[in-house]
């Protein structure tokens, strides 16, 4: 954390953000805490009364959109929601594959704020945004979110003609906030070892990344209280999506540290990685561009002082779609 977003309390930082977003913090914060249960599990029927879905607008644009939604594999429930602008001066968009976050536990593509944004982004990028809905932990932990993120890759690049004749898939995003973010990242890994003809991915866009390890850094100490990413939540999350028997600085946690898989010399996206000021996992998502830089990789921090979770639109995606 920087110098300037250390010099007030974690209080008074949090009192800087709008009383809508507060809100909305506090309450998803109460909410996902009272359906984690003690024994690692998720209470699923509280969680649907609370997470208010969306449905597709496959026919009538819904502004500016139509969404619809395309299965992968029925058997895992693998699926993406489609995002086209209705109206565009473009002959051709660029795809941006994002991954909702949650936690890796909590949430789809078809939540109402997930939903919101992805309109959003194939809005005013303008692009065709690919929402994926993977399965979700602890029911389903670790690489079960990465496969159905590569999988997705595979059948677009299979299956092109399942997106308008507008989307470019030499001009492919990765995208993600908070665990999508990770996934994102993973996903990104896997791809650069696969042999892809259509589907190229040329950037990442991680928003909050979520990564960790044993280590408590001092953004996570000193924002400890925090909602939704506090010390308590994060251990528990990490505790039903690794391996039984990992520690926090498994590979897919702390991917820069003791475990991490050597990147150099991978075709990895060029990447930005965005940072908010009042989110604990600041410390260690620096040290991920930070890895990203030190292996030959592209990779651009862009952080904001104080915000806990930016959702606005990517600039940087926004100049190189």
């Amino acid at each position: 954390m920087s110098t300037s977003s250390r010099s007030q309390s974690p209080t008074a930082s949090w009192a800087l953000l709008p009383w809508r977003t507060r809100i909305s913090l506090s309450v998803l914060s109460k909410l996902t805490d009272a359906a984690r249960r003690s024994d690692g599990t998720v209470n699923r029927r509280l969680m649907s009364f609370f997470d208010f879905r969306s449905s597709a607008t496959p026919s009538a644009p819904y502004k500016g959109v139509t969404t619809s939604d395309l299965t992968v594999d029925a058997s895992r429930n693998l699926w993406f929601c489609l995002f086209v602008p209705s109206t565009t001066s473009s002959s051709s968009l660029a795809v941006v594959v994002f991954f909702h976050g949650g936690g890796f536990s909590f949430l789809s593509p078809d939540t109402f704020a997930y939903d919101a944004l992805c309109r959003k982004f194939a809005r005013t990028i303008p692009a065709v945004v690919v929402s994926v809905n993977y399965r979700l932990s602890p029911e389903h932990g670790y690489p079960s979110q990465y496969d159905d993120g590569l999988d997705v890759l595979k059948f677009l690049d299979q299956n092109h003609d399942a997106l308008p004749d507008l989307a470019d898939l030499s001009r492919c995003f990765l995208a993600g906030d908070s665990s999508g973010a990770n996934i994102a990242h993973h996903v990104a890994v896997r791809a650069s070892r696969e042999i892809l003809q259509v589907v190229k991915p040329i950037g990442l866009v991680s928003i909050q990344p979520f990564f960790g390890g044993e280590e408590r850094t001092e953004s996570e100490i000193e924002l400890r209280g925090a909602p939704l990413v506090s010390m308590t939540r994060t251990d528990w999350l990490w505790k039903g999506f690794l391996p039984a028997g990992s520690t926090r600085d498994h590979e897919a946690a702390n991917v820069g540290g003791p475990n991490a898989v050597d990147i150099s010399g991978m075709e990895y996206p060029t990447t930005v990685v965005f940072v908010g000021g009042l989110d604990p996992l600041q410390d260690w998502q620096r040290r991920y561009c930070e890895w990203l830089r030190k292996s030959g990789k592209e990779a651009k921090l862009i952080e904001y002082p104080t915000s806990s979770f930016r959702r606005s639109r990517p600039s940087w995606l926004l100049d190189r779609a």
